[in-house]
């Protein structure tokens, strides 16, 4: 249980990082309102996020489907 809480707490703050490479974070600075920027790295973030989602919803799905196997006779 631990280690899904920190799992979770992890993905949590990932939500909140700033992932730009350098180069996109040199032009996106650069401009005056920086709501393209804001856009660019919620973008990134939720691009970042859907694979951890799809593998953790396999992951509970045959985590199930095995206990569930072992404990029929």
């Amino acid at each position: 249980m631990k280690r899904v809480c920190t799992y979770l707490v992890l993905i949590c703050f990932g939500i909140y990082a700033n992932a730009q490479c350098a180069m996109c974070r040199a032009v996106l600075e650069s401009e005056a309102g920086q709501s393209t920027a804001k856009g660019v790295n919620d973008g990134i973030v939720y691009l970042m996020v859907i694979p951890y989602v799809l593998i953790g919803g396999l992951a509970l799905f045959l985590y199930k489907y095995l206990k569930k196997s072992s404990n029929t006779p």
